[in-house]
């Protein structure tokens, strides 16, 4: 599947908002202009769409996807019978890429995708190299023993991280528990926007 591949600073600063699971210095400095050369004039008022468009370019950007396919979601989203919003949220919240970054084994969604292709992550005994490869509740995810030898792995699963409710961890074996809830998620998207941006 294709993958945006350009400066990553430049999609953040789009938006305006840390969207990259960074804190990089440069990033923090230049957070608040928008990217070219004519980043620092006078930022335009929004009309409605301008807003649900910026909504949905922010959901993309956080879990690295391009609007072929998260144009999927959205519409496996809206075939669903529940809430919409939620729904989509919980289909990119379940992409494996997603799952082994909110487990902790790396510190970005980018790393988590690149451990994934690279065929580092196991799921209930066989290896998985699709990072949209949607988890379902029971499958235990593991890494494999050369990705555990890898220094920045290594330090990162040392640290303490504050795991989902949808997600229990034991070392290096992460569990998928129930279904991935709005409260869980704390990035700064309104999936009601984004809905209303795909319903047009």
């Amino acid at each position: 599947m294709a993958r945006y591949t350009g400066p990553k600073h430049r999609l953040a600063r789009k938006e305006g908002v840390n969207l990259l699971d960074k804190s990089s210095q440069s990033l923090m400095r230049r957070l608040n202009t928008p990217p070219g050369v004519h980043g620092k004039k006078r930022k335009r008022r929004l009309s409605e769409y301008g807003l649900q468009l910026r909504e949905k370019q922010k959901a993309k950007t956080t879990y690295g996807l391009l609007e072929k396919q998260f144009r999927k979601y959205a519409d496996k989203a809206l075939e669903s019978k529940g809430s919409t919003g939620a729904e989509l949220l919980s289909l990119l919240e379940s992409r494996l890429d997603n799952t082994i970054f909110r487990l902790g084994f790396v510190p970005t969604r980018f790393a988590a995708r690149q451990l994934v292709s690279h065929r580092h992550v196991i799921i209930d005994g066989k290896k998985v190299n699709i990072p949209s490869y949607q988890v379902v509740i029971g499958e235990a995810i593991n890494l494999t023993a050369k990705a555990m030898e890898i220094p920045a792995i290594k330090k990162h699963l040392q640290e303490e991280i504050k795991l989902p409710s949808w997600l229990a961890r034991k070392g290096a074996v992460g569990k998928v528990i129930a279904k991935p809830k709005r409260e869980d998620i704390t990035e700064p998207v309104s999936e009601q926007d984004i809905v209303e941006f795909y319903s047009r």
